[in-house]
Formats: C-alpha cells, sequence, structure tokens
C-alpha cells in the first residue's frame, strides 16, 4: 500500500495556562491519515482541537506526545514543508503590500527565482480571483480578498500538499464555488487536499475522507460514503388538493405536518408508513407531488458524533483551546 502523506499517531498537546499554570489539554492522542490525492476533510466544533493540530502538522509548535509524518518524514521537516502550501485560518498579509508583492515574497521564500516567481504570482492571484486588486495596498482590502490573498500565497510555489485552515471563512456565496472549485482544479492536477472548515455543505461535496474531532478526539474517521448511514431515515410526502381535512386528521394523530406554500408535506419517519398514507390521501382525491427519500447527511453525522453523543462529564476546562 501507498505510504501516506500524512500520518498522525497519538498526537497530543498540553498548554499551561494562568498564573497557576492550569493545564489544557487540547489534542488527546489523535491518529488519522491522509492518502495522496484525497481532499480530506477535517472537522469539529470551536474547541475540538483542529487548529492546534494543524500547527503541530505544519511544526508551528510542538507535539506534548505522539509522533505525525510529512511525506514519510517526521514532523516537523523543513524538506517536507517546501512541499507543503499552508494557508493559515487568518492570513497574515503585511499590510504595507500589495497582494502581488506579498505573493511574489512568499514565492522568494520558497526557494523561486524572481523570474519564477512573478509569472507564478500573477497565475495564482488570476487563479483566485484577485488578479484586478493585485497592485491594491493590503490595507484597503476586503476579508474575503485577504482570504483570496493567503490562497495564493499557499499555491505560489506549487506545492504537492494544500493544508488550508478555514479556507470559505469571510468568502460571500461566489467565492465560496470559486475556492471550491479550484479545490476541485487542484485535485485534478495531482494535488492531495487537506482541509478544515465548519461548512459542511463543502465538505459533502468535496470531500474523498474525514475526520471528526470532539473534545481533542478523533471520534469518525473514514471513507464519507462508508460513514454516512444508507438506511432510509425520513420520507417527506408532498400532496396537492384540498388537503386542509388531511392536515387536521394527522396533526391530531401526531404526524408531523408542514405547509410548501399550496402543499402538505408531511414528514414520515423511516418508510413503513409510506403505503398507508399514500393510500389515505389517494383516497380523498389528492394528488401526489413528491415523494423523497432522506439518507442521513453529514450534518447529521457530525451532529450525532461530535456534539449529541458528547457525556457532558467530558466538557473542556475554561480556555480550552481550538
Amino acid at each position: 500500500m501507498e505510504e501516506p502523506l500524512v500520518a498522525v499517531d497519538g498526537l497530543r498537546k498540553e498548554f499551561r495556562q494562568g498564573f497557576w499554570m492550569r493545564r489544557v489539554e487540547a489534542v488527546r492522542g489523535i491518529s488519522f491519515e491522509v492518502r495522496r490525492g484525497d481532499i480530506f476533510g477535517f472537522l469539529g466544533p470551536n474547541g475540538a482541537g483542529k487548529t492546534t493540530t494543524i500547527k503541530m502538522l505544519t511544526g508551528l509548535i510542538r507535539p506534548t506526545a505522539g509522533r505525525a509524518w510529512l511525506f514519510g518524514s517526521p514532523v516537523p521537516s523543513p524538506s517536507a514543508m517546501k512541499r507543503v502550501g499552508f494557508m493559515p485560518e487568518n492570513p497574515y498579509v503585511y499590510p504595507y503590500l500589495t497582494p502581488r508583492e506579498f505573493v511574489e515574497l512568499c514565492g522568494r521564500l520558497s526557494g523561486l527565482g524572481s523570474r519564477a516567481a512573478r509569472e507564478r504570482t500573477r497565475h495564482v492571484l488570476d487563479q483566485v480571483g484577485i488578479l484586478y486588486a493585485a497592485d491594491r495596498r493590503v490595507g484597503r482590502l476586503s476579508k474575503g480578498m485577504l482570504q483570496r490573498t493567503g490562497l495564493a500565497a499557499a499555491l505560489v510555489a506549487d506545492p504537492e500538499l494544500l493544508i488550508l485552515d478555514e479556507p470559505m471563512s469571510g468568502l460571500d456565496p461566489v467565492g465560496r464555488k470559486e475556492v471550491r472549485d479550484l479545490i476541485i482544479s487542484e485535485r485534478a492536477q495531482g494535488r492531495t487536499i487537506f482541509f478544515s472548515t465548519h461548512i459542511l455543505s463543502d465538505v459533502e461535496t468535496l470531500c474523498d475522507r474525514v475526520a471528526i474531532l470532539r473534545r481533542g478526539e478523533v471520534v469518525v474517521s473514514g471513507k464519507l460514503g462508508d460513514l454516512l448511514r444508507r438506511e432510509v431515515k425520513r420520507v417527506d410526502l408532498t400532496f396537492e388538493g384540498d388537503t386542509a381535512a388531511l392536515e387536521r386528521e394527522l396533526a391530531a394523530e401526531g404526524a408531523v405536518v408542514r405547509r410548501a406554500g399550496d402543499r402538505l408535506v408531511v414528514e414520515l419517519e423511516g418508510a413503513a408508513n409510506v403505503e398507508p398514507l399514500l393510500r389515505r390521501a389517494l383516497d380523498r382525491g389528492l394528488s401526489v407531488a413528491e415523494v423523497a427519500r432522506k439518507h442521513e447527511t453529514l450534518e447529521d453525522l457530525f451532529v450525532r458524533k461530535a456534539i449529541d453523543e458528547a457525556p457532558l462529564s467530558s466538557a473542556p476546562p475554561p480556555g480550552a483551546l481550538v
């Protein structure tokens, strides 16, 4: 089997905080792998340990215990980081520079020659949709434009692995779509993408594999298709016609009913009661507009594993870090 690009084994991080140097465990022995060519989603609520883990992977902080590897080299590894493009959650761009100057500087620091850095800078600024503002001072840019500048800086050295911490933060819907398209395009060119986000719909659209953190621990990890429950969770039946009487009867029986304009929508748990309700509606002369089978979504999985199954006794201490 091919060696993973990112491998994490029992990684832990403990901080000391406050006057009494109280111990705070931000990451509690997590393990996962990222394979070549994957788009890997790293998920978890605030305080789960996502950013702390990314900082350990990139060598910005040292782990308390455990091991991690990039391209087979133990972290921290300057040689491995030459093959990585990294965008932090809140990219700091020197305010007195322009996007062109900043991205070109990042290219030179990554080892590109002056001509190559200049050419790559123009290419990636165009790629992330900010070439039109390449020569504006950074202090005049919006948060979304700063995110795009940070993404361009991560791409400028043509890395094999992209590590992106909340790449959609601050972007409008059009910007989010452009970044999603960019991630798919980069994977098509052979890059591997590891990114954290709170936007679950983006993960469900993009990712091959995911890991979900809860209070510093991995609670779910694997292929997205294997993790989601395949059985029908709910069936939504939509009826048209004179539905007032049926609505009153079903509401009195405790069914979940709602209006969608002139239509009546009935939510059924599972598929067992679908046929009896269809007969009942058709006998009343109603038309069936839609029968929608609802399967578990990533949001359902996230709530089930990262929120609902979290025991109160394991609540993080005050001041827990992300």
